[in-house]
């Protein structure tokens, strides 16, 4: 294991901890938070398909044993994070891993959200009922995760250092 690549995950995890619980938007069953999918995007980036889904995983168990998630950001914020770091590492192009982001979050992730409410959560919900909200999170936490990038890149700040 990388110690920087571990420090880096830390850092984004505390992140995705304490600030998701801050900014998120309450749907039904469900509260999705924009900057999961921001964090998404930038570890996917910098770290990797394997360290982002691993973090998505761990801030959606944090999230979940202190109580402010849900099941429900299991999947979605799993499968955003592995298709955008799978994307990124193949195409090194931030957009195509916000793609992939948006597309696993929010359209793979809404579909798999269904399943988990109805037969684990015991909510009556339609299939594509989670794909709207989770689409409206990914997308936005995407803007933000490239605006980031953005400016990150402007200020010459070295990200290929942390790059697999």
């Amino acid at each position: 294991m990388d110690t920087r690549k571990l420090t880096i995950s830390a850092m984004f995890i505390s992140i995705g901890v304490v600030l998701g619980n801050l900014v998120y938007i309450p749907v039904g069953v469900s509260k999705c938070f924009p900057i999961q999918h921001t964090i998404n995007l930038l570890s996917a980036i910098t770290l990797g398909p394997f360290y982002s889904t691993a973090i998505a995983f761990l801030i959606s168990l944090i999230r979940n044993l202190i109580g402010t998630g849900s099941f429900l950001a299991f999947p979605g914020s799993m499968i955003g994070a592995f298709l955008a770091g799978v994307i990124y590492k193949k195409t090194k192009n931030s957009y195509g891993a916000a793609i992939g982001e948006i597309f696993g979050a929010g359209v793979l992730g809404g579909l798999t959200a269904f399943p988990i409410a109805k037969y684990i959560m015991g909510k009556e919900v339609i299939a594509f009922f989670f794909v709207y909200p989770f689409l409206l999170s990914t997308i936005g936490g995407s803007i933000i995760g490239l605006i980031l990038i953005k400016i990150f890149n402007s200020m010459k700040c070295n990200l290929k250092i942390l790059k697999h």
